[in-house]
Formats: structure tokens, C-alpha cells, sequence
């Protein structure tokens, strides 16, 4: 199986970023033959505070990112925290992504896997990899034919998280394509005073062990300037950095 690779910014920020990241993802498949995801999302529905930037809601941003679709030529993954949103949302995305809080939210699993579309489910930080039978099983219920798993790492006491690796080869029992999301599983939940703070230093290191343990597919959240991006800056990769991230993963 060809490796998965997806890359983009948290949250849509604004037109200008969405270029400036999907331009470098289009030089780093010329470069590295691969076929990067382009991700983004339109609402952070999640974020850790209610005065923290959420994105340009869906409609906007669903045509923010249909014009990446069609200017660059990329295939599209975004997430939908409510039911409704995934037949709009599937007019556009070739990926449907379940937020890690959600996994195991009926509905919402039954709604993307209608559309027809790949579903990838993240694994809930509260659960294992073993325990993330039970939401693919929702979803190939509900029709789908492509379901992918990701891994972001565990609640360890407060503000922290800790990957079990073995999740993954756990995981791989049950679907073929298992994402690890090196990004967020460097996280430090609700430790920045009032939002997540993180250690991108980490995410190189989590790939690789990643790999290790067969991992098929990785996430990276990108940004020219992490320290000034609106959401998850801190544990963002420079933009600059993703393609030698990339290549020594393929190596």
C-alpha cells in the first residue's frame, strides 16, 4: 500500500494561506512523487475557549477549499462535527474526518459514511486502538467502503497526552490504512491558559516510531509561521520543514 500522506493548516485562516500551503504541498509531490492530502478546517468547534478563532464557517470555507480543489489539483480532507454537515460537505471533500471527541458519536458516523466518501475516524483520546472496532463497524454499517484510523495519542493525567504505539499495529486488524496524526499527539491539552499548547520538537520523532510500528498513512498540521497561526500553533510544523520530514519517512 502506497503511504498516506496529509498536510495543511488547523484551521482556514484566510484565501492567502490556503495557497501558500497547497503551493508548497503541489512542489513537494513533484518533488517526492508522493500524493499529499490537503487539510484544513472550516470550524474549530472545539477549541478550548469560546474567544478562540474558529474559521470561516462552513459554507465560506467549503468554497475556499473547493477552489484549492480545483486550482492545485489536490484531494481534500476536512472533519464535521455534526450530522448535517456531511452531505454539503461531501459535495466537496474526498475525505470526511471524525474528530477524535466524536468518534463514537452514532449519527455522526451514519451521516459521513453516507456520502459515499472516505470516512477517517480519529481515535478517541479515551480510548484504545482494540476499542476503535467498534466506530468503523458503525460506519461500513451506514455504507461505507473506505474506512481509515487514526492515532493521536492518549489522556495522561491533566494537560498531557502519551502515545501508545501499539495501538497502531492494533488498529491495522481491523482497517488496512492507519494514520498517525504527529501533530496533535504532541499536544498539551488546555495547557496554554485557556488553549492547547504543544512541542512541535517531537513530531519528526513521533513519525519514525510511527513507521516503526507499521503505520500506513501520517498528519501534519503546517504553517509558514506557527507562532502567529490563529489555532494548535504550537505544535504546528514550519511549512519549510515538511518536505525533509517527508523524505525521510520514504526513504
Amino acid at each position: 500500500m502506497k503511504q498516506t500522506f496529509i498536510a495543511g493548516p488547523c484551521v482556514i485562516e484566510s484565501a492567502e494561506l490556503l495557497d501558500t500551503v497547497a503551493k508548497k504541498i503541489v512542489e513537494i509531490n513533484n518533488n517526492l512523487g508522493t500524493e499529499i492530502i490537503f487539510k484544513a478546517s472550516f470550524d474549530k468547534a472545539n477549541r478550548t475557549s469560546v474567544s478562540s478563532f474558529r474559521g470561516p464557517g462552513m459554507d465560506k470555507g467549503l468554497q475556499m477549499l473547493d477552489d484549492i480543489k480545483s486550482k492545485y489539483g489536490l484531494k481534500i480532507l476536512t472533519d464535521i462535527h455534526e450530522s448535517w454537515q456531511a452531505a454539503p460537505v461531501g459535495e466537496v471533500a474526498d475525505i470526511l474526518q471524525i474528530p477524535a471527541f466524536l468518534c463514537r458519536q452514532t449519527d455522526l458516523l451514519l451521516s459521513a459514511a453516507k456520502t459515499g466518501k472516505t470516512v477517517n475516524i480519529k481515535k478517541a483520546q479515551f480510548l484504545s486502538g482494540n476499542d476503535m472496532r467498534y466506530p468503523v463497524e458503525k460506519a461500513k454499517d451506514g455504507g461505507a467502503k473506505d474506512v481509515w484510523l487514526t492515532e493521536r495519542g492518549n489522556i495522561y493525567g491533566y494537560n498531557n497526552l502519551v502515545v501508545d504505539f501499539r495501538n497502531i499495529t492494533d488498529m491495522l486488524d481491523i482497517v488496512p490504512n492507519v494514520i498517525m496524526d504527529c501533530t496533535h499527539s504532541v499536544q498539551r491539552p488546555g495547557a496554554g491558559g485557556g488553549k492547547t499548547s504543544g512541542d512541535r520538537r517531537f513530531v519528526p520523532a513521533m513519525a519514525q516510531a510511527a513507521k516503526a510500528f507499521g503505520a500506513t498513512g501520517y498528519f501534519f498540521e503546517v504553517h509558514p509561521d506557527p507562532e502567529k497561526a490563529l489555532s494548535d500553533g504550537p505544535n504546528m510544523v514550519y511549512l519549510k520543514d515538511l518536505e525533509g520530514i517527508i523524505a525521510n519517512l520514504i526513504k
